[in-house]
């Protein structure tokens, strides 16, 4: 390969990494989201009743110009007491003793390994 044939093929995987890093971002976003309501999904979670909780989880992927950033999170107000338990008095003057149900920590080295994953995937599609 010439110097000018890689100089071209790198501008090319230059203009391609971008949406390429973005869907392998999203992708684990999706399987991370996943892993968490499945976690969440009776012990060593919480226990479900309703299946309102585990629906409050979103990821939400935000593209940038050479890749991409995804938050994994929770709108439900018990989703902190959940995960990491809570001892002692409310703002209504209830006494509690509630022990962790830990969900999003077991789900982590599973999100990080499909992250590796997804980057790997996505520098393979762009430079080959």
């Amino acid at each position: 390969m010439t110097p000018e044939e890689l100089a071209d093929k790198l501008e090319h995987a230059a203009k391609r990494i971008g949406p390429a890093i973005a869907r392998g971002v999203e992708h684990a976003g999706t399987l991370g989201k996943a892993r968490i309501a499945g976690n969440a999904s009776g012990r060593p979670g919480p226990n479900v009743i309703t299946g309102a909780y585990r629906a409050s989880w979103q990821a939400t992927t935000r593209r940038l110009p050479y890749g991409a950033v995804c938050t994994l999170g929770s709108n439900a107000p018990q989703a902190r007491r959940l995960e990491w338990g809570f001892t002692g008095m409310d703002s209504l003057g209830r006494h509690y003793n509630q022990p962790p149900f830990p969900h999003v920590e077991p789900a982590l080295p599973f999100i990080e390994t499909t992250l590796m994953a997804s980057m790997r995937l996505s520098l393979a599609e762009v430079l080959l």
